[in-house]
């Protein structure tokens, strides 16, 4: 006969099972929770790395890497502007730390600055002049258009006065005057969006605001480039006359020397070598030289050889310089009449 198991026999047993389970229910309560995972904490995307524009021909526009030398200067240059910003709102504060923003290619919060300015200083033709420049930097000519147009009739009842230089020349001379720089950057603007005669309108205008040879030549150059794009390059000649290679240039070299090349004095790849576009150092000299040569052949008939000139241009680093511009705007009209 089969009895059943006496169940005092596995007390003892059951006894120990419970205590393990208890203690292992003890431990379990006790241990340390998981680490918790952290969410990785955004960085800050770099400085270079941060699109100011997008260019005529759809790539965006980055701030330049500066040495490092470089951008310490500037960066303490904008910390002088914001505090005197912050001590005292006024027409030149206001400038002044937009322009310092500019300098450091930091162009959105600069036209953010001079807005604000003009809110508050609506009949400043000098807060118009520096953010229309700003629109020329970041491609928006007709804005700018609109902002030196205003800052013309602004400006038109009062005396010309010296601009103050934010990176001076060698010299240490300021060269710009308030009236020459509207007219001179509304010309420009003009040029870029492919109007010309408007173009050449205003650089008469600015034409009677040169009053050195510096700012004679810059003009000069602009004009001829200008005629020559309205086939008109015989009326060149009369301004030609007023340059010689031995005026007193401080710091429009480049554009003396091109208007040299116009007089047949030079040669125009006597001008610029063009192996020397892959150094960062050369880039400025390669937008400005190299555009006035690349020009130069566009309206001799040689397109192929100005495209070739413009494309090395906009290999460079200096977006914002103006030569690079015109480069970049010719290139876009180029392969847009394809």
């Amino acid at each position: 006969m089969v009895t059943s198991p006496d169940p005092r026999r596995y007390a003892p047993c059951a006894r120990l099972l419970a205590t393990v389970f208890t203690l292992a229910a003890a431990m379990s309560s006790c241990a340390p929770a998981p680490e918790s995972v952290e969410p990785e904490t955004p960085q800050p995307e770099p400085t270079d790395a941060i699109a100011e524009a997008t260019s005529l021909l759809g790539a965006g526009l980055h701030r330049p890497q500066l040495p490092e030398a470089t951008r310490a200067r500037l960066e303490q240059n904008l910390a002088e502007a914001e505090e005197a910003y912050a001590a005292s709102i006024t027409e030149d504060s206001t400038i002044w730390r937009g322009r310092r923003l500019g300098y450091l290619s930091r162009y959105q919060e600069a036209i953010d600055v001079l807005s604000t300015g003009i809110e508050q200083f609506p009949e400043s033709y000098r807060l118009r002049r520096h953010r229309g420049h700003r629109y020329i930097s970041t491609r928006q000519f007709d804005l700018a258009i609109a902002d030196f147009e205003i800052a013309a009739e602004l400006a038109a009842n009062h005396e010309d006065q010296v601009e103050p230089d934010g990176a001076p020349n060698a010299a240490g001379i300021p060269l710009g005057t308030d009236k020459f720089n509207i007219w001179y950057h509304l010309a420009l603007a003009h040029y870029l969006s492919g109007d010309f005669e408007a173009a050449l309108a205003a650089y008469e205008e600015c034409l009677a605001v040169s009053g050195n040879p510096d700012l004679l030549v810059a003009t000069t150059d602009w004009m001829v480039m200008t005629l020559r794009r309205l086939g008109r390059a015989d009326e060149a000649a009369p301004l030609l006359e007023a340059i010689t290679a031995d005026m007193e240039i401080i710091e429009n070299d480049s554009y003396h020397r091109r208007l040299l090349m116009y007089k047949g004095q030079m040669a125009p790849e006597d001008l610029l070598d063009l192996r020397t576009v892959a150094d960062p150092d050369q880039a400025l000299n390669i937008a400005t030289q190299g555009y006035g040569v690349g020009n130069w052949h566009l309206t001799e008939g040689a397109a192929a050889r100005a495209e070739e000139i413009y494309a090395r241009i906009i290999d460079g680093t200096s977006w914002a310089a103006f030569g690079y511009i015109a480069a970049e705007a010719d290139l876009a009209r180029m392969q847009g009449a394809r």
